[in-house]
Order: C-alpha cells, then sequence, then structure tokens
C-alpha cells in the first residue's frame, strides 16, 4: 500500500495551512479544481467518486444544470436586498414549500445555515411557550451558533464554556449498542421512556422544546424508529414541549420521502431544512403554524441577518424542489438506497470488521469493529479504510462515535447510478481488503 496519505503534504497545502485557521482537524490532501455529478475533480485531473454529497449538501449532484440557470436567473435580476425587503423567489419558495407540506406547517422564513434555522426554531419555540428548558439526543448536531450548538450532543462541546441554560439530554436510540444496556438489534422505546423521566428530574419546570433529527447523522446514522417518533410526540405534548423536526440531512427525497417525518405519521411543531434546500448553496428555512407564528409576532418576535430573504438562495431552492418533482428523486432514493443497502450487506458477510449496515434511503452507514462478537471498537481500522478509500478514488466520510468504532456515513447524491454504486462497492471492498 502506498504511504498514508495523511504524510503526504504536498507544498500547496503547506501553504493553505499557513493563511487558514484549520477548523475540522486536517484537511485533506487533495486540492478540489471542479466537481460534476456524483464526481469531484483534483486540480492534477484525479476524479473521485463523492459518497458524501460534498458537505451532504449536493443532494442531486455536483453543479446541477437546473440549479446552475437558477444562480444565472438571480444574477440577471438581485443577490442581496434590504432585510425588510422581499422578491417574487423568496415569496414563491416560501409559498411552495408550505404546499408541500401537512397543515400546522404554514409559515416559513429563509435564512442561510442549518445552525440558523435551528436558532429561529428555538426562540420562536422559547417566546411561545414561555419556558427554556430544551432537549435533545446524545450524539446529536444542531449546528455550532450558541444556542443550537448547546443541544448539540456530540463531539464538539467540550473546551468552549458554558452552554445556554436549560440544555438537557436523553440518550438516542442507538439500537446496535443500546444505551441502557437493554435491547439488542432493536428498539423498545424504553431508553425514550427512561430517558424522558431523567430529563423531568433534571427539569425546573420550564419546558420549551425537544429538538431531534429523524436519522442522527453525526451519532452515526442513528435511524430513530417509527413507533419510537409517534410516542416521542406524544411525550412532547404531554409536557408542553414544541417538537423542532431537524431535517438538514434528511429532506428533498434523501431517505426516500420529501420529508423523513412523513414515513411516520406526525407533524413536527418547527420542521428546519438546510444543506439539502440550497443543493451547495447556503440555504435554510424554518417552518411552523400559524398559530405560532401569529403568537410570536404579537410578542414582538424579531430575527434580522445580513443574508436573510436573500433572493439569490432562493432561485436555488425553486430549482430544487423543480428537479425533486420532476425527475422523481424521492422514489429513486428508495430504491437506489436499497439496491445500495443490499451491496453493503453482502460485504458484511464477507468482512468482519463490519458491525453493522443501517439507514434508509440514500443515508446509510456501517459500522467498523474488530469482529461482531465483541463489537470492540475498530476506529484506526476505519480511517485506515476511509484513507485508502480516497487514495483509489472514492470520497467516504467516517465520524468517531466517543467510546465506540467509527461509523461510515454514506451519502451518495441521489442522481448516482447502479454503475456509480458498483464502483463505489468494489472501491470499499478492494479498501477494507487491503487495510486489514
Amino acid at each position: 500500500m502506498n504511504k498514508s496519505i495523511h504524510n503526504q503534504k504536498n507544498q500547496w497545502l503547506k501553504e493553505a495551512e499557513e493563511v487558514l485557521i484549520r477548523y475540522c482537524g486536517e484537511f485533506s490532501p487533495y486540492l478540489i479544481h471542479k466537481a460534476k455529478g456524483s464526481y469531484i475533480y483534483t486540480t492534477d485531473g484525479k476524479a473521485i467518486l463523492d459518497f458524501t454529497s460534498g458537505q451532504m449538501c449536493s443532494i442531486y449532484g455536483h453543479n446541477h444544470p437546473v440549479v446552475l440557470e437558477a444562480i444565472q436567473k438571480a444574477c440577471d435580476h438581485s443577490l442581496h436586498l434590504l432585510s425588510t425587503m422581499l422578491s417574487p423567489p423568496v415569496v414563491d419558495l416560501c409559498k411552495q414549500l408550505v404546499d408541500l407540506l401537512p397543515e400546522g406547517l404554514d409559515k416559513c422564513i429563509l435564512i442561510n445555515t442549518g445552525s440558523e434555522s435551528n436558532e429561529v426554531a428555538l426562540r420562536m419555540a422559547k417566546l411561545y411557550t414561555g419556558g427554556f428548558e430544551v432537549i435533545g439526543f446524545t450524539g446529536s448536531w444542531h449546528g455550532m451558533t450558541a444556542g443550537s450548538q448547546s443541544h448539540t450532543y456530540s463531539h464538539t462541546r467540550r473546551g468552549y464554556g458554558p452552554v445556554m441554560p436549560g440544555s438537557l439530554a436523553i440518550p438516542a436510540p442507538y439500537a446496535y449498542r443500546c444505551p441502557i444496556k437493554h435491547c439488542s438489534g432493536t428498539c423498545d422505546n424504553t431508553c425514550l421512556e427512561v430517558g424522558m423521566e431523567m430529563a423531568d428530574r433534571q427539569s425546573v419546570g420550564s419546558y420549551a422544546a425537544f429538538i431531534a433529527e429523524p436519522i442522527l447523522s453525526a451519532a452515526g446514522i442513528i435511524d430513530l424508529p417509527e413507533s419510537y417518533l409517534n410516542r416521542l410526540k406524544e411525550l412532547c405534548k404531554e409536557r408542553g414541549l414544541l417538537f423542532i423536526s431537524d431535517e438538514a440531512q434528511t429532506a428533498l427525497g434523501r431517505v426516500g420521502f420529501n420529508f423523513a417525518f412523513e414515513r411516520d405519521g406526525i407533524v413536527p411543531d418547527f420542521l428546519t431544512l438546510s444543506k439539502t434546500l440550497g443543493g451547495g448553496l447556503p440555504l435554510a428555512a424554518t417552518i411552523t403554524s400559524k398559530e405560532i407564528e401569529e403568537t410570536c409576532f404579537s410578542r414582538g418576535y424579531i430575527n434580522v441577518t445580513s443574508h436573510i430573504s436573500d433572493p439569490l438562495p432562493a432561485e436555488v431552492g425553486l430549482a430544487m424542489l423543480k428537479i425533486l418533482e420532476e425527475e422523481q428523486l424521492a422514489q429513486k432514493a428508495q430504491e437506489q438506497g436499497d439496491y445500495l443497502k443490499e451491496q453493503l450487506i453482502l460485504l458484511q458477510e464477507k468482512y468482519e470488521c463490519i458491525g453493522d449496515v443501517r439507514g434508509r434511503g440514500l443515508l446509510l452507514g456501517i459500522e467498523i469493529v474488530k469482529d461482531r462478537e465483541t463489537k470492540a471498537p475498530a476506529p484506526d481500522l476505519g480511517h485506515l479504510i476511509s484513507d485508502r478509500c480516497l487514495e483509489l478514488g472514492l470520497s467516504m466520510n467516517i465520524v468517531r462515535v466517543k467510546g465506540f468504532a467509527g461509523v461510515f456515513r454514506i451519502a451518495p447524491p441521489l442522481t448516482v447510478s447502479k454503475e456509480e454504486i458498483d464502483l463505489g462497492i468494489a472501491i470499499l471492498d478492494q479498501a477494507i481488503a487491503e487495510s486489514l
């Protein structure tokens, strides 16, 4: 095997590290020149199959022609306006989003990032309820700004001082490694019942919201079972908690539905969208009910940022909804996801180090372990596999769940072809074989 790519440092990377704040550990050793469809291309001409959709954002492939047309259209009209001024694409996108959603998700605001979309929901929930306590899941990721970071329980918490008061957490239903040592491979909601009882013991009686991802991505692709989410909504209602569904990664067809919550037959009090809505551009949305919006407005709700309701990203959002419908990408994600999952299960049968295969649609995960009997963590092996995949031309993102093995988050564009899936599986197969 070639020398690890982490030990190779090109001149451009040395120069970059002289001027860039290092914000994500080590930078990738490849300088990217362009991206198109399911591939990114380095400056020296290397083609890399992208099984991460960028930062999980280029959901319909890189530089989709309809998105490029929308950007050009915006350039011919307006890119940015005073925050109080609206433009046709902003109004149209909000109308189309609301039309796609059930009653109870009727009012929309357009901002830039997932962190912001969750900040909007959290601020409105606090203003509406009069409470300040927010419950989240262990392992969750809701953003990097102060409020959303306070309810992010992945590895980004340590070293930054106090979080927002009222930040509570319950164990996520990690069926492969039951957080309360109760189940094995399935979840019967016991962790939810126990978790909510623990939150009640900690609460000072000022509940505001529960925030959750339908599939916890940074936690290692933890999929909330259907019965779980329904029971969670009931428990929230009993306590006066507003339910925030953070669909940064699961919306716009990724898991086989336009929005992940549709599978479960529930309607959240807030729906937050980001990554997938902008297709690679910074665009996010928070959607809630007429009642909540009216109450917050009457109480003086304000959320003014420099790029709220900007026309350019809104135009791209309209293009994304058009692509979703015209190319039937939710259905395609289900079909291609089923095929990809079948191929991953075949790899699991071949390699003892694949402890679990999970997820739905085209948001899947495989957990790397030393052996399936003990489930002993093998994070170093996971990173060796990831490095070798990149050397061979496949971008695979691995997250290290605290105390456990690494988990690959596999999220190719919804436009991925069967041939590209087969190529990705072949590269992953070779990388595992050469890393053992």
